[in-house]
């Protein structure tokens, strides 16, 4: 199944320049190019490739199967990222911010880089890293906190054609060890120390306790902080201040081949080791820089806040990648949702006049549970878009965030898309394509969704369910999991032929809306019904005492399959059988009875990785009364939360 057409600025491809704009603001537009990508994906692809600058032509836009899997987008095309996020804008845009960079503590100075400082620096660090030995091809890893010098440590890499690895920096010593190791990084960016909230956090003694593990690593750079005295190894370890002071502001980008590495990102299954999904230069532009721009309609001289992590995947094509290629002035901010209190974010969307918000459905849960005194002395006038990515939103969570948020008068994206995807897939475009409650939407043109049943079947028409898999590449497709292809091959296109399966059940409405429902191996099978985690939870959810869910299955006599659900209550509900049996009823009522809980627990919090996602490994562990193997639970955001959860199971 290989295929390959086209040339950069065909006569084709022109003559679709004419008719299909790079942003889509109508739905007339939007129906016409997702026509045109599944008739012809390559030329629409090439049509929008040609709007960002190549050193070179490509000769073959794709080639691809699914089997090897082997897919290569743009082929004998080179580029550098960096000179499409920075450089081509230094001519109308040099002295425009492109990153506002907003700290911790409320007190202190936020900063404003324009697109001129972010050249500098990101070419004094590169300069710095060439310093330290690193060349193209080499791998680094950067454990930093949300600071500026994170950027322009992910930029530099990409500029000198390094691979940047970044991970979070919450992670313990040993998961930075394992992603260190996996990848064999040569260096490792990272700072004294961090503040995040309340908390002041070692960084750099982290490094070191991981470093006992490593043998790969000859250098670490150390960007100061917190003006922390940290110790330094000699002959390892390099103070950034040192040698930024005289680092060069002038580093050439390097030429890179479209399907170059770009960077690995490590991202965690219930079980097995962390996969380092791989990520190549020509088509994961391509991809960031379209989907930034269409969907959330971004217009010229916008502030858009995207919350994630640069640790994470919503980080690098939502904070840093699709922002830049655009030209946009993209927010950076450091802390956290609740600190000093409930209302920093909107603090922050004020302050800086945001008009483009982009945050979890964790946050806006949490932020739902401190009390609408938090938002109430912000206006909120300046926002125009709201954004939701890393899991499905509820109902009752995306009414408040449209209505104490949004005023009701923002377009609401609820994006669904995967670390393996690069960017998202499933949306509505803001305020051009049809939206409902808790719905992903439809997909992005050049996107080409299918459901199937568990035999691989196509299901077709719409008001169907299925198993949620994609036909046909996009330019973004992740290329491999570093070192171990086979794992990328069994884990993501084993599973259903010339597919590549996401791993989630999802429902299409009558519209031809995508609802995610939960990941397959979190359906519940009860008395042969089968039903999503994620349905069951919005179902509770729905009870206006209920702040949060978690559902699993665990072993039942009668069923197969019985519900153990997990329940956080608002301020002042009594945990008690009252309340248990209104849960039941608004599940009823929501669903039907078939789906009610079989047992209701109540908590004060559910196991969440850093990232916001629960680990239901663990919850279905103590629903099933198995708790001698829970696993390692040192990497979650608070691991006393599986002790009380383990203390109070039914």
């Amino acid at each position: 199944m290989k295929q390959k057409k086209g040339s950069l600025l065909s006569w084709h491809t022109e003559w679709i320049m004419s008719r299909f704009p790079f942003q889509l603001t109508t739905e007339a537009d939007y129906d016409a190019a997702y026509r045109f990508s599944t008739e012809s994906p390559e030329a629409f692809w090439e049509d929008v490739a040609s709007h960002y600058q190549w050193r070179k032509p490509w000769h073959t836009t794709l080639e691809w199967n699914f089997q090897e899997p082997d897919v290569k987008w743009f082929l004998g095309a080179e580029l550098n990222i960096t000179e499409n996020c920075i450089d081509r804008h230094l001519s109308d845009k040099a002295e425009q911010t492109a990153i506002i960079w907003e700290p911790n503590e409320s007190h202190e100075a936020a900063k404003h880089i324009s697109y001129r400082e972010l050249h500098d620096e990101v070419c004094r660090m590169a300069n710095v890293l060439t310093d330290l030995g690193v060349t193209k091809g080499d791998r680094v890893c950067i454990y930093m906190p949300m600071i500026p010098e994170l950027a322009y440590a992910v930029l530099a890499c990409a500029r000198m054609g390094a691979i940047h690895s970044v991970v979070f920096a919450g992670f313990s010593a040993n998961s930075v060890a394992d992603r260190i190791n996996d990848s064999s990084c040569k260096v490792v960016i990272t700072t004294d120390a961090m503040s995040r909230g309340a908390k002041q956090i070692a960084v750099k003694a982290i490094v070191d306790e991981a470093l006992t593990q490593c043998t790969s690593v000859e250098r670490v750079l150390v960007v100061n902080r917190m003006n922390w005295e940290v110790p330094m190894a000699e002959g390892r370890d390099v103070d950034y201040r040192k040698e930024h002071a005289h680092a060069a502001t002038i580093f050439e980008p390097v030429a890179m081949q479209s399907e170059d590495p770009l960077f690995i990102l490590y991202t965690s299954g219930s079980t097995g080791k962390p996969k380092g999904v791989l990520h190549t230069c020509g088509g994961y532009m391509v991809y960031a820089g379209y989907t930034f721009s269409n969907v959330f309609q971004y217009k010229t001289g916008e502030i858009h806040w995207c919350t994630a992590d640069i640790g994470w995947v919503t980080g690098h094509s939502y904070i840093l990648y699709g922002p830049l290629l655009n030209g946009a002035t993209t927010l950076m901010f450091e802390g956290i949702p609740t600190y000093p209190d409930a209302g920093r974010f909107w603090e922050v969307v004020d302050k800086h006049r945001v008009n483009i918000f982009y945050t979890a459905p964790t946050a806006i849960r949490s932020l739902m549970s401190a009390g609408i005194e938090h938002v109430l002395p912000y206006t909120l006038q300046t926002l125009r878009a709201l954004g939701s990515v890393g899991e499905p939103i509820n109902e009752e969570a995306w009414h408040w965030y449209d209505t104490n948020i949004g005023k009701n008068r923002c377009a609401i994206v609820d994006t669904f898309w995967q670390t393996e995807t690069g960017g998202i897939m499933l949306t509505s475009c803001a305020g051009v394509t049809n939206s409902k409650p808790a719905l992903a939407g439809l997909p992005l043109p050049g996107v080409q969704p299918i459901l199937v049943d568990s035999n691989g079947n196509e299901i077709e028409g719409n008001d169907a369910e299925g198993h949620l898999c994609f036909k046909f590449p996009w330019p973004s497709i992740l290329r491999s999991t570093w070192g171990d292809h086979e794992r990328c091959r069994q884990t993501y296109f084993a599973t259903y032929p010339n597919l590549y399966f996401t791993g989630d059940g999802a429902r299409r409405d009558e519209d031809g809306l995508y609802r995610i429902i939960g990941r397959v191996d979190d359906v519940i099978n009860v008395s042969g019904h089968r039903f999503g985690t994620a349905e069951i939870e919005n179902a509770i959810n729905q009870n206006k005492h209920v702040i949060e869910s978690a559902v699993v299955g665990f072993p039942h006599d009668i069923k197969g399959q019985g519900i153990y659900a997990y329940v956080i209550l608002a301020k002042g509900s009594e945990a008690n059988q009252d309340m248990r049996d209104r849960i039941i009823e608004t599940v009823a009522h929501e669903i039907g009875r078939i789906a009610k809980p079989d047992k209701i627990q109540f908590v004060s919090g559910l196991p969440k990785t850093r990232s916001g996602k629960i680990m239901r490994r663990i919850l279905r562990k103590v629903a099933e009364g198995d708790v001698s193997s829970l696993g390692d639970t040192t990497t979650l955001l608070d691991p006393t939360i599986v002790e009380e959860i383990v203390k109070g199971a039914n």
